[in-house]
């Protein structure tokens, strides 16, 4: 149980990797508000999971593009637990496209959720926490921030951005014993890269040195450490899991 009772804040939780994380912060103690931009459209595996841990889980309608619900969901937590523990940043928007061929206004979306909406919750987080003298911020980037690919640099450029500002903000609230944290995952077989993975990326799987994609409950094992007091002395690190991927 290493995450006992610490309030944690999760946005993009409906599916995938956000989804993983949720469930495992749930078994190992944790209080967690899963973040998605309609509760209507919730998962069946999101809402079983409410019916195992009714005092545990809570799900909450969060579009981190838009500052007022923003605020609204720390405003709630803050009234009903009095305290926000950690803050695990996953919403975002991928594309893949050659740059002769991006499509700026899907970037500036993808911009704004994968970057700005970061650095919003961000904010709203750290005024907590900085009173609380604790806390840990994960921010999920990608390998492609540290590596680059051929046919993501619109993708890449938004990852990178949350690198430079993961490590930036790490130096501000070190003082306040808040740490800042992001996870660069490599392919990962959720549902919608599984989906398209023959067809797009069969080459980049082949160049995986452990000849697979992480599992999402894998990066959900390194946000659970990231988050509890086991790495109490650890901020402003981009964390890559890969498995050796040479992209």
């Amino acid at each position: 149980m290493r995450l006992l009772n610490k309030v944690a804040l999760i946005t993009g939780a409906n599916k995938g990797i956000g989804l993983s994380i949720v469930e495992l912060f749930l078994q190992e103690g944790g209080i967690v508000y899963a973040g998605i931009r309609d509760i209507e459209k919730s998962t069946y595996t999101l809402r079983k999971l409410l019916e195992i841990y009714p005092s545990s889980l809570r799900i909450v309608s969060l579009d981190v593009t838009k500052a007022g619900p923003c605020k609204e969901v720390f405003q709630t937590i803050k009234k009903e637990q009095g305290k926000i523990d950690i803050l695990v940043n996953n919403a975002g928007i991928v594309t893949y496209e050659l740059v002769p061929f991006i499509q700026f206004e899907k970037f500036e979306e993808m911009f704004q959720t994968n970057v700005v909406g970061l650095m919003r919750m961000c904010q709203l987080a750290s005024r907590f926490m900085t009173k609380q003298s604790s806390g840990s911020i994960i921010n999920i980037s990608s390998i492609v921030s540290v590596k680059g690919v051929a046919g993501q640099a619109s993708y890449a450029a938004t990852k990178g951005a949350v690198n430079a500002f993961t490590l930036s903000l790490s130096k501000e609230l070190a003082a306040h014993k808040v740490r800042v944290n992001a996870i660069a995952p490599g392919m990962v077989s959720t549902e919608r890269l599984v989906s398209v993975a023959d067809q797009k990326f069969k080459d980049q799987i082949n160049k995986i040195g452990f000849g697979r994609m992480a599992t999402p409950k894998e990066i959900a094992q390194l946000s659970v450490f990231l988050g509890s007091d086991e790495s109490c002395f650890i901020t402003g690190q981009i964390v890559g899991i890969d498995g050796s991927q040479s992209l």
